[in-house]
């Protein structure tokens, strides 16, 4: 499995440790890519194919959902299907991502604001963490890398791009 990580970020070194706990706890093998910018990820596909990865995932950094149409892209080409833990990236071309649910978080963004301009101070209110999360599929894409997706995961999406 091919991991995709930008480590210069710092929620980047989290996220690998735990994917590695993960992965020897499933015997599944993982190599470890790290981008320092956006043109690194050609050759980070082309170390997953030279490692015969069989699978993409990336890490939860901003980087790529800026270019989430060239992950896309460079996972198509490389025939490996994806999971993306942002939306937007099965929206322009990835297979599948587990993502928290934006009209959620947007809510509860507003309900902060509005805290902290009736004198709130930003430091007293509590760290919360998404609790609903939406998979979405995206069958175009299985179609195209040749995959068939069970029943029994597109009855569990909540929305499934044809």
């Amino acid at each position: 499995m091919l991991v995709i990580s930008y480590l210069v970020d710092p929620i980047a070194a989290p996220q690998v440790r735990e994917l590695e706990t993960a992965a020897r706890s499933l015997g599944v093998t993982l190599l470890v890519q790290d981008i320092r910018t956006a043109d690194d990820l050609p050759a980070a596909f082309d170390a997953g194919v030279r490692g015969h990865a069989d699978g993409l995932l990336t890490t939860a950094e901003s980087i790529f959902v800026v270019e989430r149409k060239r992950v896309a892209e460079l996972a198509a080409r490389h025939s490996l299907p994806g999971l993306y833990p942002y939306k937007a990236v099965v929206d322009s071309g990835g297979l599948m991502a587990y993502d928290s649910y934006t009209p959620d978080l947007l809510a509860r963004t507003a309900a902060y604001v509005d805290r902290i301009l009736k004198g709130a101070k930003p430091a007293d209110l509590p760290i919360e963490q998404p609790t609903k999360f939406e998979l979405i599929i995206n069958l175009k894409t299985a179609k195209a890398l040749g995959l068939t997706i069970p029943p029994s995961l597109l009855a569990r999406a909540d929305q499934v791009i044809e």
